[in-house]
């Protein structure tokens, strides 16, 4: 949009509800901070100048709200007076002279970027103020919209309206466009004269209106403006923002068996005929690339899958796991810090971490790669289409070369070339009768226990 936005965000609350040991604004939603969200969504309605209001954990939540393609100004709110106070801390930013000046809060991580442009987009039409509202056939304890003729008369709160107005299901958000020429005059305005003796933003609406200026309200989904005061709240709002993102990639061309237990970051990546079935968590970091089968019950961060590779069921790759083409990790394997090659197979029950795979090896069951000392990580280096026998142990540092075969059972502490047998296991004895004699010599020390002698 041609026209010029600061955008004002208020995170600076105390978060009490929450009962929690650091800001609201700060806890998670798909594993992000929800003012990270809120910034991106500023961002992306083409903002790009933001005041933020903070106070608890100032610090913590400006890095939290860094946003590439932000230039971001903090302002630290010492009292709490208010929505109208908590404004104007960021009186210096708003004398800068934008033509519009959005009021958004950093604990509704859910609006969109369509909504906050439709609320600017009304401003471009002479308004003075333009407050998003929402429809809710539970409107209880929320401020109503009085509109006559597309005009927004006022913003009543529930304590002070009438039987009749109390039946209006139309809600402000607390989210509002301002005409930055007249901002900073229309905020000067606002009074404290009510039962808490705070200056309350939505007094703006018939400040501008007593001034000859025209407001008017703007429509988004009751979802979308969704706030949150404590647990139960953010519990909501993360199953919205789940529902949200697994709709959107199904429409992408992923298929999800069963989407409702499918859990996504904010930065997960699934590319289109990709298989997720139920069950599987994507902690943040994960691209899963086209035609990719993710079984059931796995656990992905910080990990990429090529086109083609499956992974689970029961598996989990940790940070750096690296899939290439048509490559599998089966049941009940661990994967972390390694690349496995195209082709290659880590079936059952292993562990592969800080390890090198080459293409078309197979790593046989119950396979370990031992790449810690106590003290440092040793990486694990097995070259192209070779086989590690089931229950073998890869002592880093370690090479293992193109072509190798590794005995099941073995202790591999040394390089295997390329094409060599390694056995790294002690011989088979074979003592006859001598199980016998294990086993009544066992007996007769538990007869002898059971009646009393030592």
């Amino acid at each position: 949009m041609s026209r010029t936005c600061l955008a004002v965000i208020l995170a600076a609350g105390d978060s009490t509800r929450m009962k929690s040991s650091m800001s609201k604004v700060l806890h998670p939603v798909a594993g992000q901070p929800m003012i990270a969200h809120v910034m991106q969504v500023v961002q992306k309605s083409g903002i790009a100048d933001v005041a933020l209001v903070v106070g608890r954990d100032a610090q913590a939540v400006s890095r939290a709200a860094e946003v590439e393609g932000l230039s971001i100004t903090s302002f630290t709110q010492t009292e709490r007076l208010g929505t109208g106070h908590a404004v104007l801390t960021a009186r210096e930013a708003i004398a800068r002279g934008y033509d519009e000046i959005l009021v958004a809060y950093g604990d509704v991580p859910l609006i969109t970027p369509e909504t906050l442009m439709t609320a600017r987009a009304a401003m471009a039409g002479g308004c003075d103020v333009a407050v998003i509202g929402f429809h809710t056939a539970k409107p209880t304890g929320y401020g109503r919209l009085l509109v006559k003729n597309d005009e927004l008369l006022a913003i009543r709160e529930e304590k002070d309206a009438s039987e009749e107005e109390r039946k209006i299901t139309r809600c402000n958000s607390g989210l509002m466009v301002i005409d930055g020429k007249k901002a900073l005059d229309l905020l000067s305005r606002i009074g404290n004269e009510n039962a808490k003796g705070e200056y309350y933003l939505t007094d703006l609406v018939e400040i501008a209106r007593s001034l000859g200026g025209r407001a008017v309200a703007v429509d988004a989904s009751e979802e979308e403006v969704s706030g949150c005061n404590n647990r139960a709240e953010l519990a909501v709002i993360e199953h919205l923002w789940q529902v949200r993102r697994r709709h959107e990639i199904m429409l992408s061309g992923v298929t999800m068996i069963a989407p409702e237990t499918v859990f996504l970051s904010h930065d997960t990546v699934i590319g289109q005929d990709a298989l997720i079935e139920p069950n599987v968590v994507f902690g943040p970091g994960v691209t899963v690339e086209s035609g990719a089968v993710i079984h059931a019950f796995s656990h992905l961060e910080g990990a990429h899958v090529a086109s083609g590779a499956t992974v689970g069921p029961f598996a989990r790759l940790r940070p750096g796991a690296d899939l290439a083409e048509g490559a599998k990790v089966g049941n009940f394997c661990e994967v972390k810090k390694a690349e496995i090659g195209a082709g290659a197979k880590v079936n059952h029950l292993t562990y592969i971490g800080d390890a090198v795979i080459g293409a078309g090896t197979n790593i046989g069951a119950g396979t370990i790669t031992c790449n810690y000392d106590g003290i440092n990580k040793h990486e694990t280096r097995i070259g192209k289409n070779a086989f590690i026998g089931s229950n073998s142990a890869l002592v880093a540092p370690v090479t293992i070369g193109d072509g190798a075969y590794v005995a099941s059972g073995s202790v591999i502490t040394e390089t295997v070339p390329d094409d060599a047998l390694a056995f790294g296991r002690a011989r088979q004895e074979v003592k006859p009768e001598r199980a016998k004699a294990v086993r009544e010599r066992a007996v007769a020390l538990k007869a002898m226990k059971k009646n009393g002698h030592s």
